[in-house]
């Protein structure tokens, strides 16, 4: 069974070399076959961050990367670059696509950017992100574990929190859902949870789930929450679909990530090659 590690909001300028050690000791043992990054990279957008983040991934050695930007990835003080090349220093350190897909055996991994030059922290998807990305899912193998993948959260478990939410989620969500997405993983607001979006009023009717990471690496842990990162299993087949998301916290007294909580969820159907995709 492969697996994808889900890492998000390190903020490299504020990240523990302790924590970072036991990161890497874990993606040695359980060899991930592609690395999600959810944003917020950096702490304030710097080359020298973003150097010190690119090469701590590069030492993940992990075969396959999926990055894209958060809020903090934009230079808030150097207002002339953000004006006019928001993402010039992003992009030296991870590439010039903002919006990346990672088409593996078992997974179809689709970023989106979220982030807003002229913006503090609110994100966005727009009506031409949202039917890029349908399209991109609906192109997917049935045997794959469709994903998405933005900055802000599409669903929250805290009042305070909502103002966090992302704008346009309501349609992306209900749209992504036609287009056969199973998972919707986020950051931004350093809290490790797994929510379901299609219960409820107004949620889609197809299993579609909201998984959340916290802090990877950096000192600004949340609400209790340590740092933490997940792993995310799918094995794809003919028979009833399901992935399992396992939370991993930081555990100071033994000095390494521990698996703390499993979440076993079960998927949407998934249209078998030759068959209409709405």
């Amino acid at each position: 069974m492969s697996c994808l590690l889900h890492m998000s909001d390190p903020h490299f300028g504020t990240e523990r070399p302790d924590v970072m050690q036991a990161l890497a000791m874990l993606v040695r043992t359980e060899r991930p076959g592609a690395l999600v990054l959810s944003g917020d990279i950096t702490q304030r957008a710097t080359r020298s961050q973003f150097a010190r983040a690119r090469a701590f991934v590069d030492s993940l050695a992990i075969p396959g990367l999926l990055a894209i930007p958060g809020n903090h990835d934009i230079p808030l003080f150097a207002l002339s670059t953000r004006l006019l090349a928001p993402y010039a220093r992003y992009r030296e350190a991870f590439g010039d696509d903002l919006e990346p897909v990672v088409d593996l055996q078992d997974f179809l991994v689709v970023g989106v950017n979220t982030t807003r030059w002229y913006r503090h922290e609110n994100g966005a998807a727009s009506a031409q992100q949202v039917e890029r990305v349908a399209r991109r899912l609906a192109k997917g193998s049935a045997r794959q574990l469709r994903v998405v993948v933005v900055h802000q959260p599409v669903a929250v478990t805290r009042e305070e929190d909502h103002k966090n939410l992302l704008i346009g989620r309501e349609e992306a969500v209900r749209i992504w859902a036609e287009a056969e997405a199973d998972l919707v993983l986020g950051g931004h607001i350093h809290l490790p949870f797994v929510l379901p979006l299609h219960e409820g009023a107004g949620g889609p009717a197809r299993k579609m789930w909201c998984v959340q990471a916290g802090t990877a690496v950096s000192t600004r842990v949340r609400a209790g929450a340590p740092n933490s990162v997940n792993l995310i299993r799918f094995e794809g087949g003919d028979g009833e679909r399901r992935c399992t998301v396992e939370q991993w916290d930081w555990d100071v007294g033994v000095a390494q990530f521990r698996r703390t909580r499993v979440h076993s969820l079960a998927l949407g159907t998934a249209a078998w090659p030759g068959a209409t995709v709405p």
